[in-house]
């Protein structure tokens, strides 16, 4: 969430940023109930003020020898009330405002940082490094059709289960599927996460948070008769690991790896990736989040992102790293890194990992702050996938085909597998 201040004194600043993104907004409304909100709060405050002298005065009368129930005293208490009558009212009217101001305030997006590179859509984007030598062969199958031809998932049964777009692993695609999970969340641990697993429900609090409510209801599944959702990330329950509390500064970083399973809806996206593990409304998924000091904030967002690209180059799969422009961030983001996997058997890459700094938007959001010698600020979130899990696998089976049918799998999988090969039947 912005800050109301900001938008207060600074509307235009939030106005041009916001265009980057593509975006024309008209805050003159939103600035107005930012600046009633001020007036009110600060008249509340010079009456409160007024009305503790008085409170003074009153017990300064008495210990001089007034009688309490006296004239004068009478007088200044009677004073006193009526000023309590009118904080009381100013403050009801100053809590509407707020409810109001804040409505607005969560529809708007991250601000884009100054180094984001400006554009329009994903075609904007820029391609910052890559890394592997990608498999180029004619006659490469599609991981759906590996899948399907070795028996590793059921996609017609699981229709009957639940409906399109959800999946039931088996045999080896199960087990291939638990290695992946196992080997992301003891890497990252190795590398100093502290590994989560937290509530696959989350509240409505939890969603608001993390930014992903108001805006992106309809993305979510929501349980009809509880206020509580079927988590869309694990950046959602871990936002709200912290929410409404003090930090030492001390303790910062603060690591987390975190494995759920993820639920979408994604609306607007039918039609593509029908097939195989790509575009699932349920998928698994390793999670690393930081919360951090707003000064090394740039720094754990490259660290955060190597840890990500870390579990890539671990199972020897070629990936390139792409920075979002303006027009193509995430509601919270402020800068973003994507990771795109190289699918041998599509012949393209595609995005396994999003590397977010969200700068103190989610902590302003859950209010999070940190203690640093007499005083608190916001600390500053970051997260990424480290990896998806489905698309992980989409990319070692197109990887590793062989002739013969079968699929290898790189080294430093096949302790968590207990092998280094997929056969045929």
């Amino acid at each position: 969430m912005l800050d109301q201040r900001l938008l207060r004194d600074h509307p235009d600043t939030i106005v041009a940023q916001l265009a980057r993104r593509g975006l024309a907004a008209d805050l003159t409304g939103a600035q107005l109930i930012a600046r009633q909100e001020r007036d009110l709060e600060q008249r509340r405050s010079d009456l409160q003020a007024e009305g503790n002298q008085i409170g003074r005065r009153v017990g300064e009368l008495i210990r001089g020898g007034a009688a309490a129930d006296g004239a004068e005293v009478a007088a200044l208490r009677e004073q006193g009330n009526r000023i309590k009558q009118q904080v009381a009212v100013l403050e009801e009217e100053e809590k509407a405002l707020q409810a109001r101001l804040r409505e607005q305030l969560l529809a708007l997006p991250n601000l884009p940082g100054p180094e984001v590179p400006d554009g329009r859509s994903e075609a904007d984007n820029v391609e910052r490094r890559r890394w592997g030598s990608p498999r180029r062969e004619a006659g490469l199958e599609e991981h759906w059709q590996i899948g399907e031809r070795l028996g590793l998932w059921e996609t017609e049964r699981s229709v009957r289960i639940a409906q399109s777009r959800f999946i039931t692993l088996l045999g080896a695609g199960a087990r291939l599927e638990r290695a992946l999970i196992s080997f992301m969340l003891d890497h990252h641990s190795a590398r100093g996460y502290t590994e989560v697993l937290p509530p696959i429900l989350v509240n409505s609090a939890s969603l608001t948070g993390s930014g992903q409510l108001p805006k992106f209801a309809e993305e979510s599944f929501r349980c009809a008769d509880d206020d509580l959702w079927l988590t869309p990330t694990a950046e959602v329950p871990i936002t709200s690991l912290h929410r409404g509390e003090v930090i030492g500064a001390e303790q910062l970083p603060l690591r987390y790896c975190a494995y759920t399973p993820c639920f979408r809806r994604e609306a607007g996206s039918y039609g593509r990736d029908t097939r195989g593990l790509i575009r699932l409304h349920q998928f698994n998924k390793v999670e690393l989040y930081w919360f951090c000091h707003p000064e090394r904030s740039a720094e754990a967002h490259e660290q955060l992102t190597r840890d990500a690209e870390s579990v890539l180059e671990a199972l020897e799969l070629p990936y390139r790293r792409i920075e979002l422009c303006t027009g193509d961030l995430g509601f919270s983001a402020a800068r973003t890194y994507d990771l795109e996997v190289w699918l041998a058997g599509a012949g393209a890459y595609r995005e396994i990992s999003s590397c977010s700094v969200c700068g103190d938007f989610q902590a302003r959001r859950a209010a999070i702050r940190f203690k640093e010698g007499k005083g608190t600020q916001l600390l500053h979130t970051l997260n990424g996938s480290g990896l998806a899990v489905g698309r992980t696998m989409a990319a070692l089976l197109e990887a590793g085909q062989q002739p013969d049918g079968s699929v290898t799998l790189p080294a430093a999988l096949a302790p968590w597998f207990g092998s280094d090969r997929i056969s045929a039947a």
